[in-house]
C-alpha cells in the first residue's frame, strides 16, 4: 500500500521574470510525495493560469486521484486518470522518482540511456528596455552562456533586438514572443530577425491562429509552445511550424512527453525542451528528452532565490551532471 502526499510551496525569485503576459516575483508549485516500503519519489509541478491552472485546482485534482495511486495506479492507468496537464505531471514525475529509487537505478538507465557529462542549455533574457536587455545579454556572455533566450512581447521588437545583438554578435540566439503578435506584420518581424541571426522564433501567435504560418515562407524556423501540449496536436502544427517545444507541465509528465517527442520527430519537426519556473526536482524529471533536442531551455531553477537541495548545478549555460551525480 502506498501513501500520497501533496502540498503546495511558494519560492521567490532572485530578480523578476517579465513575459508579454506579465511579470511574476515568485514560482508557485505543488510538490507530490509517493511513499512505498520505504521510499518516497517526489515530483512537482508549476500550475499555469493560461492553462486554467492554480494550485488549487491542481491540488483538487489529486485529491480526486489519491486513492487510486495509494492503491497502486501506475503511469499507464495515470494516462487515464487524469488529462495533460501540471496534475498529472507532479504524479507521474513522483512515480518515475519512486521507481528509479526502488531499483536504484537513475532515471536515464530506467531509459536506457546513459547520462552525459554535461548539457548545454539557453539561458533567458526577460522583457525589459533595450539597454538593459543588452545588458543583461553581455552578462550571460561574459558568463560563459552560448545560447540565449529572448523573450519580447509587442513592442520595440526591432530595438531590443539590434541592441542584444550589438551587445552579443556571437552568441547564438531565439525568440520567445508568448502569443503576443498579430499575423499583421509577421513576415516583416521574421525577416528581421533572419537578418540579425536569430535562429528560431518560439509562439509568436496565440494558440488558435497557426493557419496564418501557412500563409508565407518561414526565413527561420518557428516553434509551437501554447500552440502544441500533446501528440493530438500533431496533425494541425505539420506545415506551420518546423519545432515544437515540449514541457512536462503541458505533455502531463515524462510518460506522455516521450510519446510526443517520438510521434513529432516522425512527422519532420523538430524537439525543444522547456520547463516553467521551477526546482532542479522538475528539471530532472525532464533530462531523459534531452538526448536529439535541438534547443535546451532548463534554466527554471536558475531564477530562484534558493534552489531545491540537492539541487542540480547550473553555470554558464550549462547543467553539469558530473558535478552532482545525475
Amino acid at each position: 500500500m502506498r501513501s500520497v502526499r501533496f502540498y503546495p510551496q511558494t519560492l521567490p525569485l532572485h530578480t523578476a521574470f517579465v513575459i508579454s503576459r506579465g511579470s511574476r516575483s515568485e514560482a508557485r508549485i505543488v510538490v507530490v510525495e509517493i511513499e512505498q516500503y520505504g521510499v518516497v519519489g517526489i515530483g512537482e509541478c508549476t500550475p499555469t493560469p493560461r492553462y486554467g491552472e492554480s494550485e488549487a485546482s491542481v491540488m483538487a485534482q489529486l485529491t480526486n486521484v489519491q486513492a487510486a495511486i495509494e492503491q497502486g495506479a501506475d503511469r499507464q492507468a495515470l494516462l487515464q486518470l487524469l488529462p495533460a496537464g501540471a496534475a498529472r505531471n507532479a504524479l507521474d514525475s513522483a512515480l518515475w522518482d519512486l521507481e528509479r529509487l526502488s531499483r536504484q537505478q537513475s532515471l536515464w538507465q530506467l531509459n536506457g540511456m546513459v547520462a552525459p557529462a554535461s548539457i548545454s542549455m539557453a539561458q533567458t533574457l526577460s522583457v525589459d528596455t533595450p539597454q538593459a536587455m543588452a545588458e543583461a545579454a553581455l552578462a550571460h556572455q561574459q558568463n560563459g552562456a552560448t545560447l540565449l533566450k529572448i523573450k519580447l512581447d509587442d513592442h520595440f521588437i526591432t530595438e531590443r533586438m539590434v541592441a542584444i545583438r550589438s551587445a552579443v554578435p556571437n552568441v547564438s540566439l531565439i525568440v520567445d514572443a508568448n502569443e503576443s503578435w498579430q499575423s499583421e506584420g509577421l513576415a516583416s518581424r521574421c525577416q528581421l530577425l533572419a537578418d540579425l541571426g536569430v535562429l528560431m522564433l518560439e509562439q509568436p501567435l496565440a494558440a488558435g491562429q497557426d493557419e496564418a504560418l501557412a500563409n508565407f515562407i518561414h526565413p527561420l524556423p518557428i516553434c509551437a509552445d501554447e500552440s502544441c501540449h500533446t501528440s493530438k496536436d500533431l496533425p494541425a502544427l505539420v506545415g506551420r511550424y518546423q519545432m515544437i517545444n515540449i514541457k512536462l507541465d503541458k505533455t502531463g509528465g515524462l510518460t506522455a512527453a516521450l510519446t510526443l517527442a517520438s510521434a513529432a520527430r516522425e512527422l519532420g519537426l523538430e524537439i525543444m525542451l522547456g520547463c516553467m519556473l521551477c526546482t532542479s526536482r522538475a528539471v530532472r524529471a525532464a533530462l531523459p528528452l534531452t538526448p536529439g533536442a535541438k534547443f535546451i531551455d532548463l534554466d527554471g531553477p536558475t531564477w530562484l532565490e534558493n534552489d531545491v537541495v540537492p539541487g542540480l548545478a547550473f553555470h554558464g549555460g550549462v547543467i553539469d551532471l558530473q558535478a552532482t551525480g545525475d
